[in-house]
């Protein structure tokens, strides 16, 4: 039980109007900064763009990993939500290139996004649980695809989860010059994972474990 519930404890008193103002102001400019920026952006930046000191900044979060869960945590859930929808889908082929497509489109459109859902590195309880639900969901929807036969039978999860880190690389790579060349790129990939016609070479290798990617994406997010 919670202090707030508990019998006879005061109420948690609510945020000065400065304070409030403040809140709101530091949010909005977190967006903005990590949206543009990425994660790898300081509470220092997101001080100087919402015009505020740093030390107001720290008062409200006591590191940044605590103002990404603020500001991300709701929002990785929306693509958990997003995942189930599209498992749910008539098609399985029409669900899971149509869940592949908005995901990235939304990573795309915020680097903070991007960062806080592919890299471990970034979040606290939040931000790490969203994070965690995500994977089962994305590994149900490939599989769900695969028993269709609309979808590779070799691909696996983690190679899907290894083919959107592909396409935000695109993302970055189009930048302001060509915004959507991220789309060009998931279309070359979705072509791929469908069925050929005449039939596909064996991928070489295997897929990747659970652990063997969540070791890799750790690694890469230390380096």
């Amino acid at each position: 039980m919670s202090t707030q519930d508990t019998p006879g404890a005061p109420a948690p008193r609510p945020l000065r109007r400065d304070a409030e103002r403040n809140l709101r102001r530091i949010l909005a400019a977190a967006v903005e900064v990590f949206a543009a920026r990425g994660l790898s952006a300081t509470l220092d930046d997101v001080a100087h763009h919402a015009g505020l000191g740093v030390a107001t900044v720290y008062r409200r979060f006591a590191d940044k990993d605590a103002l990404v869960d603020a500001l991300f945590e709701d929002r990785i859930r929306d693509l958990v939500d997003l995942a189930e929808t599209a498992c749910a889908a008539a098609d399985p082929w029409e669900g899971f290139a149509g869940y592949l497509q908005a995901a990235s489109a939304r990573m795309a459109a915020d680097r903070g996004l991007r960062d806080a859902v592919l890299s471990p590195r970034h979040g606290h309880v939040g931000v790490v649980l969203a994070r965690a639900e995500l994977g089962p969901r994305v590994e149900r929807l490939t599989r769900r695809c695969r028993e269709s036969g609309q979808l590779r039978p070799d691909v696996s999860g983690t190679d899907v989860a290894t083919l959107l880190h592909a396409v935000q690389a695109a993302a970055e790579i189009g930048g302001t010059v060509s915004p959507e060349h991220w789309r060009r790129t998931l279309g070359l990939l979705l072509d791929g994972l469908a069925p050929a016609r005449t039939g596909h070479r064996p991928l070489p290798g295997a897929a990747l474990s659970e652990e063997e990617f969540h070791e890799a994406m750790d690694r890469r997010g230390h380096r």
